[in-house]
């Protein structure tokens, strides 16, 4: 859901629903979830982009879509990035989506960094974590060839959280002068003890239309199945921001 603004945010209207969520459990017990990740082009129309798995059969795993709205009040069907077919066994999950902010439309400049498992049926054991790359030239109506960068990476590579195995979901795409930057977090083997987890970023990406053109024009959603949506628990000792609020608002 959403809630818009006509006056710099001095007030916010109703939140409007954008889309149900229907997404797959990712595996391995990485902490992951349907995170949404949004962008403006340079007219102002806003993108959202998360996890879901509503195009392939029986929810198996998760593609990236996204819907995009004009007024934040209005949006667009949602619609799947064909990173790959939907009969792989690919999941995608948490997004970072920029777009050029010199572009628009039609003609916007979309780029986006995921994590994804090349497998999705896996176990903290045997699941395969990669970074991905995958970008627009035209407003999301073709996708250029998806890129690897990073990976692949264990899981025992990664720090526990309270919520699960987790790589960081601090991951975004900004642009420069026309060229997308992504930021990302990749992980090595263990030293003993000591975790060895950095922020990254890639060189030399681009946007503009180079080599074969993917679509999802003609993909169809099969179903309204979701797995149940884990709920984030509080670190130890720490206090949600919710229940905060209320506490203070009861003094």
């Amino acid at each position: 859901m959403t809630p818009s603004s006509e006056n710099g945010g001095k007030s916010l209207d109703l939140s409007v629903t954008v889309a149900g969520i229907q997404s797959h459990l990712d595996a391995g017990g990485i902490r992951s979830g349907p995170l949404p990740s949004a962008a403006v082009d340079g007219a102002g129309t806003v993108w959202v982009v998360w996890e879901d798995c509503r195009f392939r059969a029986k929810c198996y795993t998760n593609d990236l879509v996204y819907s995009t709205s004009a007024d934040g009040a209005h949006w667009s069907k949602v619609t799947r990035i064909p990173i790959d077919p939907t009969s792989s066994t690919v999941d995608h999950f948490i997004p970072g989506i920029g777009i050029d902010p010199a572009t628009s439309g039609a003609t916007a400049h979309v780029a986006l960094h995921y994590y994804y498992y090349s497998q999705s049926k896996c176990t903290t054991a045997t699941c395969q974590l990669y970074v991905g790359y995958i970008s627009s030239h035209n407003g999301g109506t073709t996708w250029n060839t998806p890129l690897s960068l990073a990976g692949f990476m264990h899981l025992k590579w990664l720090p526990n959280s309270q919520n699960g195995l987790m790589v960081g979901d601090y991951i975004a795409t900004a642009f420069s002068n026309g060229t997308p930057h992504g930021v990302f977090a990749v992980a090595n083997p263990k030293s003993g003890t000591t975790f060895d987890e950095a922020m990254e970023t890639a060189q030399g990406l681009t946007v503009p239309e180079t080599g074969p053109q993917l679509s999802s024009a003609n993909d169809k959603p099969l179903h309204k199945l979701s797995d149940p949506i884990e709920k984030e628990r509080p670190e130890k000792g720490v206090i949600p921001p919710s229940k905060r609020a209320a506490k203070h608002s009861s003094k």
